[in-house]
């Protein structure tokens, strides 16, 4: 039997072979508000080189433009039309499912501004979706009516399952901790749209207009970002800049294609003559 077109290509193994890049942001490109060596050489030589890519990252407080203004201000240049968030994941997700829908959510204006961009009507009146994200601003009022509503039928949705989201005193409960709360309180799962679920990575694909076959996704964690790559076929790259040190692939069932210590030698592979 003939092996499949995936069984018989051979294994990227230098960054010039990578012909679309999605990069994680937290741990890849900056941590905690600083940028990581080396990760403004590797965007640059991307842009250089015309190398498609987007930025992606868990959170769905900002928007675009928010985000790439805050990369700006670490000195990396990303426009904004080069980023991904769960937000955005979510509104595909959504504008796929059920056109032209109604949703009550809790988050921000990064959620709020993706889900008004697919024509959405957000609204406490018989929504079709209850859509958490993550939030500074939640109440008590709010979580109330939000479990109502899943009680009383409405589709369960959350940005993405993350319990906790990284500061400089600590961690901050994040929208796996708030949807846990409305889960408890309803006996209702939200589905999770952002990563570990590699839906988040094939919207970002579409979005990029890349194949997965020549795509290399950039992370730090074994548990979201390798292993959403790797169940939406991509080659996966983990960096030890941010969470993961050198043990952390040998503590998984499965292993990303490459580990390399940063962004910085992978940048090095491009500029090399």
């Amino acid at each position: 039997m003939s092996p499949t077109p995936d069984a018989a290509r051979d294994p990227i193994t230098h960054a010039r072979e990578v012909g679309s890049w999605l990069l994680d942001m937290d741990g890849v490109l900056v941590r905690e508000e600083h940028p990581i060596e080396g990760a403004d050489r590797f965007l640059r030589a991307l842009t250089e080189r015309e190398t498609p890519f987007l930025v992606l990252t868990n959170n769905s407080i900002y928007t675009r433009r928010d985000l790439s203004a805050r990369l700006r201000w670490n000195g990396l240049d990303v426009p904004e039309g080069r980023i991904w968030t769960s937000a955005l994941a979510t509104a595909s997700f959504l504008h796929g499912q059920r056109p032209s829908g109604s949703a009550f959510v809790i988050g921000e204006v990064g959620l709020t501004t993706a889900l008004h961009e697919i024509g959405y009507i957000l609204s406490d009146r018989d929504p079709d979706y209850v859509v958490v994200g993550e939030t500074r601003s939640y109440n008590f009022e709010r979580l109330t009516r939000a479990v109502r509503l899943v009680a009383d039928g409405a589709r369960f949705i959350a940005t993405n399952p993350d319990a906790t989201g990284p500061s400089a005193d600590g961690p901050l409960p994040a929208t796996g901790a708030i949807a846990a709360l409305i889960s408890k309180a309803t006996g209702r799962t939200p589905y999770f749209v952002g990563k570990p679920n590699p839906l988040m990575i094939r919207s970002a694909l579409r979005e990029l207009q890349a194949h997965s076959e020549t795509t290399a996704m950039v992370g730090d964690r074994m548990d979201t970002d390798v292993v959403a790559g790797l169940e939406a076929g991509l080659h996966t790259v983990l960096v030890l800049s941010g969470v993961s040190d050198a043990g952390a692939a040998d503590r998984f069932p499965y292993r990303p294609s490459r580990v390399v210590p940063s962004v910085a030698d992978l940048a090095d592979e491009l500029t090399q003559p």
